[in-house]
């Protein structure tokens, strides 16, 4: 199975966020950082915003591109913690914890630094960070409900198994599973890491580097995902 397709199964279906970076969006552009393969791009570039969508994985962004066909959609591999596009924006947004990807303290440095100098004066830099991750294993608790998908008779199915608290960073286990129409089945365990970072403390990081922090804006929680703080930084 494609990292495209476990991207859309573990991440394409989160809507809740989008009325959010509409608002945000204005008429754009917008630059979108870790776009993937579009969840937000896609959908204002269907509102008819202009967006640069960055990723450094181009498996994500082939499938961006071709999703996009004539919408108003760039895309720029790079990493969002070192990048320079030449340009400037009115509005920058890093949705689905994009932030607390990067590694830690450092890794935020530079992702803030260059999203600064691709902001307008004046413009906005809107970063989601997950709430209230809390922590579970596999043996002891009742476990989230799966994503599934079914194409062609063969169903893809991803659970996430276990969070655990690492200290700086939290470790989040899924369980991926493909079975086929004949019931052939492949399992396999994808890791992940969440920085910890509280927003605050992110708007204290922005503001050592000449970010004005502003009122920051919420995306609830649903039964499938932990709901998110949006930290609101203005250049």
């Amino acid at each position: 199975m494609s990292a495209v397709m476990w991207h859309d199964l573990e991440c394409g279906g989160y809507a809740e966020d989008l009325p959010l970076w509409r608002e945000l969006s204005g008429v754009g552009p917008v630059l979108d950082l870790g776009c993937g393969t579009g969840r937000v791009a896609l959908d204002l570039a269907e509102h008819g915003v202009p967006v640069v969508g960055l990723d450094i994985d181009h498996v994500l962004l082939d499938e961006l591109r071709r999703r996009a066909g004539e919408l108003p959609v760039e895309t720029v591999r790079a990493d969002a913690r070192a990048f320079d596009l030449g340009r400037r924006f009115p509005v920058v947004l890093a949705p689905m914890q994009t932030v607390q990807l990067l590694g830690g303290a450092a890794g935020r440095a530079g992702f803030l630094r260059c999203a600064k100098a691709h902001l307008e004066p004046g413009g906005v830099f809107a970063i989601a960070v997950a709430d209230d991750i809390q922590t579970f294993d596999e043996v002891e608790a009742t476990l989230p409900l799966p994503d599934v998908h079914e194409e062609g008779g063969t169903v893809y199915f991803s659970q996430p198994v276990s969070i655990r608290d690492q200290g700086e960073r939290f470790e989040i286990e899924f369980l991926r599973e493909v079975i086929d129409p004949v019931g052939g089945r492949v399992s396999a365990r994808n890791v992940i890491h969440l920085d910890r970072i509280e927003p605050a403390e992110l708007e204290a990081e922005a503001a050592a580097i000449g970010f004005t922090p502003i009122e920051a804006r919420t995306v609830p929680a649903t039964d499938a995902y932990v709901g998110s703080t949006v930290v609101m930084l203005r250049a």
